[in-house]
């Protein structure tokens, strides 16, 4: 079980052979890598289940490899599976040794987040602020303000399977991973072609694509294919008319709580346990702004399927009641 979705396995992957196994969406949430939230969010999980399915079929149709097989139900997808390589942990770090070796059919433990513009709540300005960030870095020469659009689209690198996700440079990226530069450039190259695809499909219903993040793996064949799920306001940052389109309404709601300061100060003491020195616990969601994300998660599926799969006003008119709160 995952902090938002569960797997069921089919069939389990071999060294050589993928495996088969069904995402079932929950409608849990999870913000700042905490896990299951208090509240569920209804509809949520049909909501980015029926969104992924619409890129994956979309990507597929234009020969982009993928591991995507089929929507079961609304809020159930099949898809192949990969072996998880778990890194080791000694001596205060990780160790990647083993996918030096690894060549088929294995989840990349990267994830790769890439970033059309700079929205206000992004973690590009905390970096910078803090130095483990520089402007270069981004293609800059300023400071930025929020909500500037970059020149170019910038491609960044974090981690996938440690306790918390860290930044990490491309070179890092390529060594944990074992991959080659030739393979690492085509993940980039794929990262910018399916953001591309994702931002000209969600601006068909008004929606503009600021960043989000995809995961990658290598099949049976060492083609690299896209993972996980996509295109969905909990992996990507999506803004309607400058209004936030994303699980990022949630976090705003949670920055101001006394558990947000104190996740902030434990990941700074221990990034490994540091759940463990969190003695709050996060707040419940006021009842009205529950109800109103989860309206945002069905109205975004009906906008960019194009599909009134739910019984939800407009998202314009959704938006305009949270950012009247």
């Amino acid at each position: 079980m995952g902090s938002v979705k569960d797997l069921s396995i089919i069939d389990k992957p071999g060294v050589k052979n993928p495996g088969k196994g069904r995402f079932v969406f929950s409608d849990r949430y999870s913000v700042f890598d905490w896990g299951e939230m208090p509240d569920h969010l209804d509809k949520k999980g049909e909501a980015l289940c029926m969104i992924g399915a619409y890129f994956f079929e979309l990507l597929s149709g234009k020969g982009i490899k993928n591991h995507y097989i089929n929507l079961v139900e609304n809020n159930v997808m099949e898809v192949h599976l990969l072996n998880v390589i778990k890194p080791g942990f000694s001596d205060n770090r990780y160790d990647y040794t083993a996918y030096k070796d690894a060549r088929y059919n294995f989840l990349i433990p990267l994830e790769v987040i890439y970033r059309n513009t700079l929205p206000k709540g992004s973690s590009v300005f905390r970096r910078l602020e803090a130095g483990s960030l520089k402007l270069e870095d981004i293609g800059l020469t300023s400071m930025p303000e929020p909500g500037q659009v970059l020149d170019r689209p910038v491609v960044e690198f974090s981690t996938k399977l440690e306790t918390t996700d860290r930044y990490i440079t491309k070179d890092e990226a390529r060594e944990i991973s074992g991959l080659s530069e030739p393979e690492l450039d085509r993940i980039m190259e794929m990262t910018l072609m399916v953001s591309s695809i994702i931002t000209e499909e969600v601006g068909k219903a008004g929606l503009v694509n600021e960043d989000g993040k995809f995961e990658f793996g290598m099949d049976q064949d060492r083609n690299i294919i896209l993972v996980d799920v996509l295109g969905t306001p909990d992996e990507c940052r999506f803004t309607y008319d400058g209004m936030t389109v994303s699980k990022e309404l949630t976090r705003e709601f949670y920055r101001s709580s006394e558990w947000y300061n104190q996740t902030e100060k434990a990941k700074k003491e221990n990034r490994q346990i540091w759940k463990e020195l969190v003695t709050q616990q996060p707040p419940s969601l006021p009842a009205d702004l529950k109800e109103l994300v989860s309206q945002m998660y069905q109205a975004c599926c009906n906008e960019i399927t194009g599909k009134k799969s739910f019984d939800v006003p407009p998202l314009k008119d959704v938006l305009m009641k949270i950012n009247s709160m």
